[in-house]
């Protein structure tokens, strides 16, 4: 999942790095600061933004994974500090450079979405520190020939085509109505899906909405004057909730889908009553907490829910995972930047959401898509893309 970021000169962000306050780096969480026997790893994303309820759930999981590692009462503990650049590139990169440079952090969880990741890659390179994003999906991010890069998530190509297919596949769609939202998510993701869907004989329209807008008539007229099977819609639970109200207003009744980025219950809040019941919802991302996909699951799900009161959610589980890549390069013995990320190019063990194992560009080596069915407020796994069955 990814934000489109407004770009920012080298300039102005290292002045914005210069200017920034401590207090507004994040708070340290999950062990004490600083000592010879501690390591600061690192966590950004949107944390207070309109969006940060993708980003809270990867976050708290793997503020879960360090917290248990040091109740081991390990030789090197960790400190956990979090950044939160609200989404934002222009926040980010400063942010970023004060981790590295003040902070001294040896890894970073994140950054979440993809804009920001582009943005930031560069100084992480630069600065040498290993970076695994629980949650940024662009298709582009493993081919900038990054070496300290890696993600828990299968990107934006995996995630298009596994949709594509299931659109139609298993619910046989022979026309497909595409919307996106003009940013570096939606709209690769979307065109990922509009050909896929082409491919397997689909007929296809694209249009596109302003997310800021309140309006979206223009798609919705559109999308009726077609008079599609499925909708596919590139983008954010926020637009997203907006949109299918709109669609259902306007007499559009086919069956709505999204990405990852629309894997929140604030898509059926913005919908508005039960306007969202029945919409699919795909993600490189695995939430199980009955444990319908792996035990492993199963008990991740359950130690969540015993900490933070609510049941997992979007990237909880590859947060976690995130955070135990770094956690087994610290157990190994390396608590420099350099031998944590040497490591990190060999590490293979079992994960809560996938094997945690990095190819030589820094993507999963597994890389599933779930689907999910909104059904009220709730978002359960109906399950593998790849044969998953809907329910009516």
């Amino acid at each position: 999942m990814r934000r489109n970021l407004m770009r920012v000169t080298g300039a102005v962000a290292l002045s914005a790095a210069l200017a920034l306050s401590a207090a507004a780096c994040g708070d340290d969480e999950g062990g004490g600061s600083g000592g010879g026997d501690t390591v600061t790893i690192g966590f950004m994303g949107d944390l207070t933004g309109e969006n940060s309820g993708l980003v809270i759930p990867p976050k708290q999981g793997a503020q879960m994974a360090i917290e248990e590692y040091n109740a081991t009462n390990p030789k090197v503990k960790i400190n956990f500090k979090t950044y939160d650049s609200q989404g934002k590139g222009e926040q980010a990169l400063p942010l970023a450079k004060t981790a590295i440079t003040k902070d001294k952090i040896v890894g970073l969880i994140g950054p979440a979405f993809s804009g920001e990741s582009q943005q930031v890659g560069p100084a992480l390179e630069e600065g040498k520190i290993p970076s695994v994003s629980p949650s940024a999906t662009n298709s582009a991010l493993t081919k900038n020939g990054w070496k300290y890069y890696h993600r828990i998530v299968g990107n934006d190509d995996a995630q298009g085509a596994a949709v594509g297919q299931f659109i139609t596949n298993s619910l046989k769609a022979k026309k497909v109505f595409v919307i996106h939202d003009n940013s570096e998510y939606g709209k690769p993701l979307a065109t990922t899906v509009e050909n896929t869907a082409k491919s397997a004989g689909a007929t296809t329209e694209v249009s596109a909405i302003d997310p800021e807008a309140s309006d979206y008539s223009a798609s919705v007229n559109a999308a009726k004057s077609f008079a599609p099977d499925a909708i596919f819609f590139g983008g954010y639970y926020a637009a997203g909730g907006k949109l299918i109200k709109q669609l259902r207003e306007g007499g559009v009744d086919a069956r709505f889908l999204s990405g990852d980025g629309s894997l929140d219950k604030g898509l059926a809040s913005g919908a508005g009553g039960t306007n969202a019941d029945g919409s699919i919802i795909a993600c490189p991302c695995l939430i199980d907490p009955t444990g319908k996909a792996s035990a492993a699951s199963k008990k991740f799900s359950d130690a969540y829910k015993a900490k933070y009161g609510s049941e997992t959610a979007i990237y909880s589980a590859e947060g976690y995972d995130a955070a135990t890549a770094f956690i087994e390069a610290i157990k190994a013995g390396n608590t420099t930047p350099e031998k944590i990320n040497e490591f990190l190019s060999t590490v293979d063990v079992p994960g809560v959401s996938k094997p945690i194992k990095f190819t030589p560009q820094g993507d999963p080596a597994v890389a599933d898509v779930y689907v999910y069915q909104v059904t009220g407020q709730t978002l359960p796994l109906l399950g593998n893309a790849k044969d998953a069955k809907v329910e009516d």
